[in-house]
């Protein structure tokens, strides 16, 4: 009795082991934690850290299952689908995003809310390749009398905090006061219910609220030589980093990035 009770114990023992281990790898394909190449928060899941509104480049709405869309989202949509990865979309603010403390936090994959690579940024961030170039702008009334950014002295100029735009109206609105906001959303209700003069931002932005409403127009554009680059948490995703570089040139290579470039800036 003593002997059969041992034998069943061990029988038993295997048994749970070997369930254990069908639990581990149970779910095959690329959810599985062997199959995590790309050390992804969530295996088979490209998730995406954006700051949210920022039309064209993100915004609600869209399709393809995240509750969100624009630019960005599209691009690094069709990106994932290059490595047969699901997406995902998670709003943050840009600050935090910007200076790198999201990515080094785990929160997500990959920050992509129209960031543009600099020199600071990147001793806190990896950037993929540049996916787009960009201008600054200058938004005003169309009946404030502003003409261009020598006129905004004594004026209140709208920033995104932590932004190029805002470093651009620090360094060029002289005797400005410079009112910053943690991201477009609070930006234009502010111009719209007259606490700022002016915004100075990413130019397709501005672009966006002017055909939004023709009491808006943009007085100014600005050369930066601004590129827009994916942010990756810093020395820690070089793998995907490398895929997602490469996908982007598959999209360009193939004209499927100029078909989501003009679904967004070409005028129809």
């Amino acid at each position: 009795m003593q002997r059969r009770n041992l034998i069943a114990g061990i029988a038993l023992a295997a048994t749970a082991t070997l369930a254990l281990a069908g639990c581990a790898g149970g779910s095959g394909g690329s959810d599985g934690a062997a199959d995590n190449e790309f050390d992804l928060v969530e295996a088979g899941t490209l998730t995406i850290c954006s700051d949210i509104p920022f039309a064209p480049f993100e915004f609600e709405g869209g399709d393809n299952g995240t509750g969100y869309t624009g630019f960005d989202i599209d691009l690094l949509d069709a990106v994932a689908k290059k490595l047969d990865l699901k997406l995902a979309v998670q709003d943050v603010g840009f600050e935090a995003l910007q200076s790198g403390t999201t990515l080094a936090s785990g929160t997500c994959d990959v920050g992509a809310s129209a960031m543009t690579i600099t020199e600071e940024r990147e001793k806190n961030i990896d950037f993929s390749d540049p996916y787009y170039e960009s201008l600054q702008s200058l938004l005003v009334r169309t009946d404030s009398g502003i003409t261009s950014i020598d006129d905004l002295e004594g004026k209140n100029v709208g920033v995104q905090q932590g932004t190029t735009g805002e470093a651009y109206a620090n360094e060029n609105a002289t005797g400005a006061e410079i009112v910053q906001y943690p991201s477009d959303g609070e930006l234009w209700p502010a111009m719209q219910s007259g606490l700022i003069d002016a915004i100075l931002q990413d130019q397709p932005v501005n672009l966006e609220h002017e055909k939004a409403d023709k009491a808006y127009k943009i007085v100014e554009e600005y050369e930066t030589g601004e590129s827009y680059g994916f942010a990756f948490a810093k020395g820690e995703k070089d793998a995907l980093l490398e895929a997602v570089n490469g996908a982007l040139k598959e999209l360009q290579d193939s004209g499927d990035y100029q078909t989501i470039y003009d679904n967004y800036f070409t005028a129809k």
